[in-house]
């Protein structure tokens, strides 16, 4: 990929799609493209962590502005205790979300964790999370997407003029490229992760 930043992205963008009609549209293009990869898209390089500090007698805590999706939660702790998630049925069908103590499990409700059992005391919540990668603008040049998925930003880019070149047979080829793109990434991540790390049997 030749491009390393916002701007040489808008101009590979609209030297791929050819058309000096649609110039004004690539901003639009590269947006769009980074919402779908934002619902699509889960590497390492998207983990943040964060510390939320739950308030006695309260069972919500706010999430990060930038949060995406969760990955771990644990109540910083010694031991570290890890928190079980519960869809909201199970939780609320749990027989512990009035009942105040250590937390023990936790739903996502809007932009919140509700915790069960409510806390009794401040607990330290160590978040482990996927996070939404800053838009792309001519004030933040790069981004993750930018620098880890070049070939799915463009790709996503190019396929999101689809209503504007209609029947172009480029439109098939790109989506294509973008399908891969994310395979060799899922791929390319989860033996990153586990590299090293050999399976080990273990005898219950």
């Amino acid at each position: 990929m030749a491009f390393s930043t916002y701007t040489e992205l808008k101009t590979d963008v609209a030297a791929y799609l050819g058309r000096s009609d649609l110039s004004s549209k690539v901003e639009d293009f590269i947006r769009l493209a980074e919402i779908r990869l934002r619902r699509v898209l889960r590497i390492r390089a998207m983990l943040s962590q964060s510390t939320l500090t739950t308030v006695a007698s309260t069972a919500s805590v706010a999430l990060p502005s930038d949060f995406l999706q969760l990955r771990e939660l644990h109540i910083s702790s010694t031991p570290v205790g890890a928190l079980a998630y519960n869809a909201p049925t199970a939780f609320y069908g749990s027989g512990i979300t009035n009942v105040t103590g250590r937390p023990e499990i936790f739903t996502s409700i809007g932009s919140n964790l509700v915790l069960a059992r409510i806390p009794d005391s401040v607990y330290n919540l160590s978040l482990l999370y996927y996070q939404k990668p800053l838009f792309l603008s001519s004030s933040n040049a790069s981004n993750v997407f930018l620098t880890e998925a070049p070939d799915a930003l463009l790709y996503a880019a190019l396929g999101e003029a689809e209503p504007y070149l209609m029947s172009d047979e480029r439109l098939t080829v790109w989506a294509g490229l973008f399908e891969r793109a994310l395979s060799d990434l899922s791929s390319s991540d989860d033996a990153a992760e586990f590299a090293g790390n050999p399976l080990r049997m273990q005898v219950v």
